[in-house]
């Protein structure tokens, strides 16, 4: 059926169409103990080949706009709703985002993270489990209940809807503004999160 170790799943089998179209499985990437999570939809083309998360143009997107309100990409951790690429990068079924939801909940519930990022569409309503317009609701908080434990919710627009669309910049930089708030907010170290003068 797949397992899970150290937040990382090896061997799943439970999507045959995903299976076929992976080179890999795409596990989240960063501390174990971080206190921002993203959460994506699932890995492209660039993502699959290299095995991490967010590594194309959306990811450099994200990695500037982090260095921006000063998060850095080592503190945070970035997963995905569904673990392995779909063929021709389409949206992942239903069927799969709930193949992959086990996988997705541990994840969170290990890391317990002060805030959950959502990269736009798929993830925001699979996590909020109703329908969502991101770019009307990008940078609103909400408390969702994932396995039973209330959390923070960030909904924010994907990265790659700035590259399309220059009015989205300022609508993702404020998501993440708001993230790196939150996440300093509870100053569990005491903004451990922060990159010291950037």
């Amino acid at each position: 059926m797949g397992t899970m170790e150290d937040l990382r799943v090896t061997q799943c089998t439970r999507c045959p169409k995903l299976v076929e179209s992976r080179s890999q499985i795409v596990n989240g990437t960063g501390p174990e103990d971080a206190d921002v999570l993203f959460v994506g939809e699932g890995p492209g083309a660039n993502e699959d080949e290299r095995g991490e998360p967010f590594v194309g143009r959306s990811g450099s997107v994200l990695d500037d706009q982090l260095r921006t309100v000063g998060l850095d990409r080592e503190t945070v951790r970035i997963t995905n709703c569904v673990r392995c690429r779909p063929p021709e990068n389409r949206d992942p079924t239903t069927e799969e985002l709930e193949n992959c939801r086990g996988y997705l909940e541990t994840e969170i519930d290990r890391l317990d993270p002060d805030v959950i990022v959502t990269l736009g569409k798929v993830p925001t309503e699979h996590l909020l489990g109703r329908s969502a317009s991101v770019t009307k609701e990008a940078g609103s908080v909400e408390e969702v209940r994932i396995e039973g434990t209330p959390r923070r919710l960030l909904i924010c627009v994907h990265p790659a809807a700035t590259l399309y669309d220059r009015s989205q910049e300022e609508t993702f930089a404020d998501a993440l503004e708001r993230a790196a708030e939150l996440a300093d907010a509870d100053g569990s170290e005491g903004g451990q999160t922060r990159l010291d003068g950037f």
